[in-house]
């Protein structure tokens, strides 16, 4: 029978491993580290500045994650940004009233003014994760492409070899879109 550790042991030994774990993550934090695709994004505020762990080129592109793309249209409506993976919700008045970043499918919608049309509440995505608040608004090359989030609130990287039209947003910021865009609202695609 082996030798059994003193509880002290263990204790100091989970300690030196969080301890670690912690000094990863801030290594990371201070190095602009992006995260991988199985985090969760935080949505942003309208108001919100770029996101601190965005690479030098990304920071240029999301200098002022407020402000809603030029040529993006007027009036109520979703605004998709192809170039930052960002998506506005902006009201009538033209002003932005929520935005946040999104994980794109491996199909991208071209740029163009488009509709949601289909809406479901819940169903399984072609790569096998359950998702909720799914909006369509265009196909492309056979696809559908869509907005939606996991109901366990992840974003997997898209499955590998497949086509996917999924646009995957936060679990917040997908009830926010799916109480916003309505069945007939314009969804502008932009550069």
């Amino acid at each position: 029978m082996p030798a059994r550790l003193p509880s002290w042991a263990w204790v100091t030994g989970l300690t030196t491993g969080a301890i670690a774990v912690v000094a990863v993550l801030g290594v990371q934090a201070d190095q602009g580290t992006k995260p991988t695709a199985s985090t969760s994004r935080p949505s942003t505020p309208a108001t919100a500045d770029a996101k601190p762990s965005a690479e030098p080129k990304e920071k240029e592109k999301r200098a002022d994650a407020s402000a809603v793309p030029a040529g993006s249209g007027t009036g109520r409506r979703i605004v998709y940004s192809l170039d930052t993976q960002q998506v506005w919700l902006v009201d009538a008045s033209d002003a932005p009233r929520r935005s946040f970043e999104v994980w794109p499918g491996t199909v991208d919608p071209d740029p163009g003014t488009y509709t949601i049309g289909t809406r479901s509440e819940a169903t399984t995505g072609s790569d096998g994760v359950d998702i909720e608040h799914i909006m369509y608004f265009t196909a492309k090359s056979g696809v559908s492409i869509a907005f939606s989030n996991a109901v366990d609130g992840s974003s997997p990287p898209p499955a590998e070899g497949r086509q996917t039209g999924g646009i995957r947003v936060a679990k917040d910021d997908g009830e926010a879109l799916w109480t916003f865009g309505t069945t007939g609202t314009t969804v502008r695609v932009v550069e």
